[in-house]
């Protein structure tokens, strides 16, 4: 039995899942803030190309 507590005792010290957690919270707020700045480059690349493209002959 005492093998038993033990092992109960281990799994509610183990903090490996709660760090794989918080790796997956930072990865999504980089994924997400990546997202936006890729959109909004995005958008000030194509108003630039319009702004060539309207000044060509």
């Amino acid at each position: 039995m005492s093998s038993m507590s033990s092992t109960i005792r281990r799994f509610l010290k183990d903090e490996s899942g709660a760090t794989m957690v918080e790796y997956g919270i930072m990865v999504a707020v980089i994924a997400a803030v990546s997202i936006a700045i890729i959109q909004s480059i995005g958008t000030k690349t194509t108003a630039a190309f319009k702004n060539v493209d309207a000044a060509m002959p």
